[in-house]
């Protein structure tokens, strides 16, 4: 997603499927097919906004490809319709052998509840996988580890250092002070917060943030295990915060009516000094921002608060796969930690696994965002839940449309709180 989630984020992301010429496809999901019955496969990943990082990976998999021997292609297909049809292309056999897929219970864990993934927890035993615990915990389901998880995404607030600077502003360490660095921007006629909701996901990444940094990933488990009410005190008051911010103009005329695109633009071009948002953006950020970026957690009450955190989408096998052999090669390959650097260097993703980056060239973002998020994962460091990547498609609905109507005024933080308690519950 854009996290799209995924992202993401939830959210606004596409899919790929690599495709062989004359291949048969995988069987139906009720048996695996015959190890290294074809040297072909169909390999469903998600595709790259950009057409540039798409051609990337091309070059990519023909290395794979030479020093395999096993031959992978490439073509796109919507987001949203790899969504309908994958269950089903999987159950029929008409489905790719490899391909890549979103964790968690709404995606990668709803494929495993139905039968349709290989288990890969001999795998990782036999290849030594190093993916972050926190990473493999989100493609682990009832104890089997089916997928590689995909990118570490986080999400928080990327801001303007060259106009927080000139305006005298310090970076927000607790939330009353970016209530006060909103209202002093506002002053100055700058936008504080980019803040876009047009296409609807973004709304959960703005709930995730505000909610992940007052509660912590313990208030965040009780909420999404139940324990915790969804119209509880605490999740009203994150609402709320955005409902007020949006009423005392620290956010753009009319959130619901700014896109994802022109949120970004909006803050490249100094008009605005601070964008929600996650880590994906970083290589965009290197390329069009023309100042220096910070990027923070979004800000508690009493302290810097906590990123939330996400997974990109990572490689599954299909249980029916007919190339078991080759499957588990590309698997592998996707997991090694030579991938690790080339995605870093070329595509700019922050991989679910430590990374060697001795030798590249970074950004300064780049490289701090990698430092950070090697740390959050691989210690007792806090981390947030991206919430759309956890829950249903009837209580993600409910906190778009929520919190969309909560940013055009049409509706208030108690209704939204309301509606998400009882969408938890369906």
């Amino acid at each position: 997603m854009k996290l799209r989630s995924t992202l993401q984020a939830a959210l606004a992301a596409a899919t790929s499927v690599l495709v062989v010429a004359g291949c048969t496809g995988t069987g139906g999901a009720a048996s695996p097919g015959t190890a290294g019955e074809s040297k072909t496969l169909r390999y469903l990943v998600e595709q790259p906004e950009d057409a540039e990082a798409l051609k990337k990976l091309e070059t990519r998999l023909a290395d794979f490809e030479k020093s395999s021997g096993i031959d992978v292609k490439l073509e796109a297909m919507p987001y949203d319709n790899m969504r309908t049809v994958l269950q089903t292309q999987l159950r029929s056999g008409d489905g790719p052998d490899v391909f890549n897929w979103g964790s968690g219970p709404g995606f990668g864990g709803a494929l495993a509840k139905a039968g349709l993934l290989y288990d890969l927890t001999g795998a990782y035993e036999q290849h030594g996988w190093k993916v972050y615990p926190f990473a493999k915990d989100r493609v682990t389901v009832d104890g089997k580890t089916y997928g590689i998880p995909g990118e570490m995404e986080t999400v928080g607030l990327f801001y303007n250092k060259d106009l927080f600077a000139k305006n005298g502003i310090q970076a927000p360490r607790t939330l009353p002070e970016l209530t006060a660095a909103a209202a002093a921007l506002k002053a100055k006629k700058i936008v504080p917060i980019a803040a876009s909701d047009k296409e609807g996901w973004q709304g959960g990444h703005l709930l995730s943030m505000a909610l992940s940094s007052a509660v912590g990933s313990e208030g965040m488990d009780a909420l999404l295990k139940g324990e915790k009410s969804w119209n509880s005190p605490e999740v009203v008051s994150a609402l709320k915060l955005w409902e007020d911010y949006g009423k005392a103009g620290y956010l753009p005329d009319f959130p619901t009516s700014l896109s994802y695109d022109n949120a970004t633009a909006l803050f490249y071009s100094g008009k605005a000094a601070m964008l929600p948002n996650g880590s994906w953006l970083i290589r965009e950020l290197d390329a069009n921002a023309k100042f220096q970026v910070g990027y923070i957690p979004f800000p508690a009450q009493n302290g810097p608060g906590i990123f939330t955190a996400g997974l990109g989408s990572g490689p599954y096998v299909s249980v029916g796969t007919k190339n078991q052999d080759a499957a588990l090669k590309l698997v592998d390959f996707l997991a090694s930690p030579e991938h690790a650097r080339w995605l870093v260097q070329n595509l700019g993703v922050i991989p679910p696994q430590p990374v060697d980056v001795s030798g590249l060239k970074l950004s300064p973002l780049m490289t701090q965002t990698l430092q950070d998020t090697s740390k959050l994962a691989s210690d007792k460091s806090d981390l947030g839940y991206n919430i759309d990547v956890l829950t249903t498609d009837v209580f993600n609905k409910a906190m778009w449309d929520g919190v969309q109507g909560l940013l055009s005024g049409q509706r208030s933080a108690e209704q939204v709180a309301e509606s998400l308690d009882a969408a938890f519950k369906k």
